[in-house]
């Protein structure tokens, strides 16, 4: 797997979100931010994810998504429970993905962080394949960027966020980043 100097995954589907900006001139992708998210909650496989992302969430089509309707938010990257990855925004840009944040006394973590999104809950445990392609995105990111941290979402919004939630283990996603 390889990132080009545009910021994009090689060999991945790429489906451009317009909810990103630019990082600030001085910014370095310090951080990943592992987070999870199902739509509607604790359903897989459908189109709201993809729908919410890009601005195309109908608050008509499910009850919760009258609540989220409107939000501009993206990630990076998703990955799906098949091990499926998507691109939203080229690693080069701002994602809108950690919201309100804070890493290590430095607030607005999207400034310097990559957000990579697992479908998934906090109540269901992640898919293997969804592991080793996190895993294989992760090094490539390490390969390019000074990643020096990675963290689930609760970590860098504490109180507000339980993303990646309590089912993600964290020993086995460490183990397949050693080579």
């Amino acid at each position: 797997m390889f990132i080009a100097d545009d910021g994009l995954i090689e060999d991945i589907r790429q489906l451009p979100s317009p909810n990103y900006d630019e990082r600030p001139p001085d910014a370095r992708i310090e951080l990943l931010v592992i987070h999870n998210i199902s739509l509607p909650p604790g359903e897989f496989g459908g189109p709201g994810i993809i729908e919410l992302f890009t601005n195309r969430l109908d608050p008509a089509t499910h009850p919760y998504y009258a609540q989220i309707a409107g939000r501009r938010v993206s990630a990076h990257v998703l990955i799906r429970r098949d091990g499926a990855a998507i691109q939203f925004v080229s690693f080069a840009k701002r994602a809108w993905h950690a919201g309100v944040s804070t890493w290590r006394g430095r607030s607005r973590c999207n400034d310097f962080s990559i957000g990579i999104e697992l479908e998934g809950t906090d109540d269901v445990p992640f898919a293997p394949v969804q592991y080793e392609r996190l895993a294989q995105v992760t090094r490539a990111l390490k390969a390019r960027y000074p990643i020096a941290d990675i963290v689930g979402h609760s970590d860098v919004a504490a109180g507000r966020k339980t993303d990646p939630g309590p089912h993600f283990d964290w020993p086995h996603y460490r183990a397949l980043l050693v080579d």
